[in-house]
């Protein structure tokens, strides 16, 4: 076998990506993503609920019922 020389205090350190991290950050930006698009759909259905308010039985116009 032949030994390979390098230089004292040099070690072959190569920078290495964190790919928990990285998977993490993805996850947090779906979840940030999907929290958005359900306050955003939620806002809407409240603006039409407000522009439109449902009546109540017995509140709204007289109704004659044919005796």
């Amino acid at each position: 076998m032949l030994k390979v020389c390098r230089p004292a205090g040099r070690e072959d350190i190569l920078a290495r990506d964190n790919y928990s991290y990285k998977k993490y950050a993805r996850e947090l930006a779906k979840k940030k993503k999907k929290e958005e698009k359900l306050q955003r759909k939620l806002d809407k259905k409240n603006v039409k609920s407000d522009e439109n308010p449902e009546q109540i039985p017995g509140e709204g116009p007289d109704v004659k019922v044919g005796l």
